[in-house]
């Protein structure tokens, strides 16, 4: 075997996520650790998924799991016990750091000591990859605060470790809101970093607090974030939340990676929860599945009528102010509405009251409610997305996948994921605007129906155009794995082909 050839081999990622799906759920990132380490692993990867052993973990994947080692781990001036368990699920391993006093509660996050939390968790993750030969990586891939410390602590703590020494981070920003910010007490009493002045210096954020990610920021070997549009919004103050000035320091160290969709779960040919199955060259059941959906929410079944739907979190953030101003306008002029999620009391009165008022034109389902949005995924014929900013969005790919058209504000992910119509060449994928402006979404919304009324050759057409864009998480993949061989380029490739 030549010295080249030696060194041909997967390359290991160990996925540190606080969620993922089917274990635990909160947001988008749950479903980004569900989905992207199996196409890492089809991508040839050799790949593993930590994260907590929450209490609110189906039973069933509890009773499948094997335990693996047991340790203590050391926080500031005390050890914790923590027991690493496992269970395979179709092909791919996922570890759980098993602390009852830390993770046996009724929720994932919003506890007083939640810094204290994942604070252990990150610790105990690197003391994974010191102590399970099994959970040894090449690269460690932090999503997020809750994982961001593994970042400060593999450099300042593990650095003498053989097994942590090569070890190369990488962190990706799935919404820079969510910062991890505490008391700097946490420096001594938890994290037992005050008396490291890199770690403290790099750590503090004002006077008085730590920020998690910002440690990360700034000791990850490499940063990614959701889509290109939402790394470049990032270095804006606007979009930056108080980072912008990292941001644009680390610039050359930042990768926007659009995210995927599990495209066996959200498909039209086989979605088992949609009134009609259809693919691209036959469009009857979406038909059928408008009709229905038109019954079920108790609209009127009128196939001539543009029906809009909006599924996701009411909130500021989702431009939802946009549509209560221009829902008057809307219903003047004969477009259906339907409104699906929970969120903002004010937002959730706000569609309560234009179902009222607005009869068989407007419906709004203030619930979480899987198997109907997957129906109005299939049955709307737009999908309105106005967002204030948009790290990447998923509803857009889903809804573009079942041939409803996205109509999205040309922000984050919605930017880089959503072709605008070009009524002189016929291109697109859907429709957007530019500005957080309510008439400019409405005028944009209403020349939408106006093809909609006037033109369904080009509907039609963009319709085919939308399903047959890939948002498979294989494109994603391999750009993560340019990045992880960059950080390795000791490690040649693995060509599957060649090696099969």
């Amino acid at each position: 075997m030549t010295a080249a050839n030696a060194k041909r081999r997967k390359l290991r990622v160990l996925f540190a996520s606080s969620e993922a799906v089917p274990f635990a759920k909160t947001g988008g990132l749950g479903d980004v650790a569900g989905s992207l380490p199996r196409a890492l692993k089809h991508a040839s990867a050799r790949v593993g998924v930590i994260l907590p052993k929450y209490a609110s973990i189906p039973q069933e994947y509890k009773d499948q799991m094997k335990h693996v080692a047991d340790f203590y781990v050391p926080l500031a001036w005390r050890n914790e016990y923590c027991g690493i368990e496992k269970l395979t699920l179709q092909g791919l391993d996922f570890y759980f750091v098993d602390n009852e006093a830390y993770f046996k509660r009724d929720g994932l996050y919003g506890y007083f000591d939640d810094g204290e939390r994942f604070a252990f968790f990150s610790k105990a993750i690197c003391e994974a990859i010191a102590k399970v030969p099994e959970l040894e990586c090449d690269v460690l891939h932090c999503n997020d605060w809750q994982t961001a410390l593994c970042c400060v602590f593999l450099r300042e703590f593990y650095q003498q470790v053989p097994q942590c020494a090569n070890v190369r981070t990488v962190f990706t920003i799935h919404n820079v809101k969510f910062q991890g910010q505490f008391s700097d007490k946490m420096l001594d009493e938890v994290l037992g970093l005050g008396h490291i002045p890199a770690a403290r210096d790099q750590l503090r954020c004002d006077r008085d607090s730590i920020n998690f990610m910002k440690g990360a920021l700034l000791y990850a070997d490499y940063l990614t974030t959701v889509s290109p549009s939402y790394a470049y919004e990032l270095q804006m103050p606007f979009y930056g939340e108080g980072l912008d000035g990292i941001f644009r320091m680390r610039s050359g160290s930042l990768a926007g990676i659009l995210n995927g969709i599990d495209q066996t779960i959200w498909d039209p040919v086989s979605d088992p929860m949609i009134a009609a199955n259809y693919n691209a060259q036959d469009l009857a059941g979406k038909a059928e599945c408008k009709r229905a959906l038109q019954e079920e929410l108790g609209l009127a079944q009128d196939p001539t009528r543009p029906l809009v739907v909006s599924i996701g979190r009411l909130t500021d953030q989702k431009g939802l102010g946009l549509v209560r101003y221009a829902m008057d306008h809307l219903m003047q002029r004969g477009v259906q509405v339907a409104i699906l999620g929970t969120g903002d009391k004010d937002h959730e009165d706000a569609f309560r009251y234009f179902d009222a008022k607005y009869g068989d034109q407007m419906c709004a389902r203030i619930a979480f409610d899987n198997a109907l949005s997957h129906r109005m995924y299939a049955g709307g014929d737009i999908l309105l997305m106005p967002s204030e900013f948009e790290p990447c969005g998923l509803s857009q790919m889903i809804a573009m996948r079942y041939g409803t058209l996205p109509l999205v504000r040309e922000t984050g992910g919605l930017r880089d994921s959503v072709t605008p119509y070009n009524k002189y060449t016929g291109e697109g994928t859907g429709f957007s605007f530019a500005n957080m402006n309510a008439d400019e979404m409405a005028d944009t919304l209403l020349g939408a129906c106006e093809i909609f009324w006037t033109n369904q050759d080009a509907w039609h057409q963009l319709m085919l155009q939308a399903m047959a864009t890939d948002f498979s998480w294989r494109r994603a993949a391999n750009d993560y794995m340019d990045i992880y061989h960059e950080l390795h380029p000791e490690i040649i490739r693995y060509n599957k082909r060649r090696d099969r």
